[in-house]
């Protein structure tokens, strides 16, 4: 077999791979071991070569890189050593069907600032985190795979930014683990509650769900059609709101074998096992939804503020799409920016 780093062959996805954005960012891949499984991702540092990041416009000295993450993507371990002052870092996490590289131009603006990021590849879009188990998928999974990557980032504490299914766990994540962060933000996804409310009441949000009942129906059924004709049907999804280039990316790392079977497994799973608290939400939460979202209605994402207890603020993107990180990198940075700057701690 190949060796993975073999320079003759290009990565795969690549130029939006997790090692391209990585170089373009002036930080390092990574991939890290955790819950027996293994996460890529990315991470950068400010004043690591990013045009901009500069300490002239750092809210504070910037953190240390915790030890253990080499060029080469080894694991993280240990606790990243902060100096007196430093701005908590910030952590981007993906939805469907998307991969880490989608947040690199928001990575970007946040490191200009002085923030340090991280962003991985969740379970499933992960090569090295692809169980075959569907029950493998289920939110609390996530949800646990988001502490321990973080925890293997060496941070106890972080801003966390998640869109789509990144911003599902998140609400998860601020519920079970509220002690971990200083704020929260969901680019585009509606409380679950709210959402579930709103999928009872509503029929245009029913309408807008249709795609998540036809893959619980035929999950094989709907991988060959996401996936036949050079990825015809989801590319469609995309709205032509996220780059081309980025576009091909997904579609080629997503037609991997068994990658679209494991990605699909978070519809297929979603409300089957235990239980998960998505309340209280106590964290300071910042939801920023796309007036042109086609998965979350105007009513969901109004209704959202009855689910929060803590600082709360609501942002409508006029003509947006579902998907901010792409469309709307610099809209979504000076938002979380402004956020976090009044949540710092």
């Amino acid at each position: 077999m190949a060796d993975r780093h073999d320079s003759q062959r290009p990565a795969l996805g690549a130029p939006h791979d997790n090692a391209s954005v990585a170089a373009r960012l002036g930080g390092e891949p990574f991939e890290l071991p955790a819950r027996g499984l293994a996460f890529a991702g990315y991470r950068a540092s400010p004043g690591t070569g990013v045009p901009g990041a500069a300490e002239a416009h750092s809210p504070a000295a910037p953190r240390t890189a915790a030890p253990g993450v080499g060029a080469h993507g080894t694991g993280a371990h240990g606790a990243a050593e902060a100096r007196p002052g430093a701005a908590l870092p910030v952590l981007l996490v993906h939805g469907w069907p998307e991969f880490a590289a989608g947040w690199e131009a928001t990575a970007r603006e946040l490191l200009a600032a002085g923030y340090e990021v991280a962003a991985y590849d969740q379970r499933g879009y992960s090569p090295g985190a692809r169980p075959d188990d569907v029950r493998a998928y289920d939110v609390a999974e996530l949800v646990a795979d988001m502490a321990a990557v973080a925890q293997g980032l060496g941070w106890e504490r972080f801003h966390l930014v998640g869109h789509d299914w990144g911003g599902i766990v998140g609400w998860a994540f601020a519920a079970v683990h509220p002690e971990r962060l200083a704020s929260f933000t969901s680019a585009a996804s509606a409380h679950p509650e709210a959402h579930g409310r709103r999928m009872a009441e509503d029929p245009d949000q029913r309408r807008r769900m249709e795609y998540m009942r036809r893959i619980r129906r035929d999950p094989a059924g709907m991988r060959e059609a996401l996936l036949d004709d050079d990825g015809a049907l989801l590319r469609s999804y995309y709205q032509g709101a996220v780059p081309a280039a980025l576009v091909d990316s997904y579609v080629e790392r997503l037609s991997e074998p068994g990658a679209m079977d494991a990605v699909l497994s978070y519809y297929r799973q979603f409300g089957e096992g235990a239980p998960i608290a998505y309340r209280p939400i106590t964290v300071p939460a910042l939801y920023l939804w796309g007036s042109r979202d086609a998965a979350f209605t105007r009513g969901a994402a109004e209704l959202t503020a009855d689910y929060v207890e803590g600082p709360y603020r609501f942002v409508e993107l006029t003509g947006a799409t579902h998907w901010l990180p792409e469309e709307k990198p610099d809209e979504i940075a000076a938002a979380v920016l402004d956020w976090a700057s009044r949540h710092p701690d």
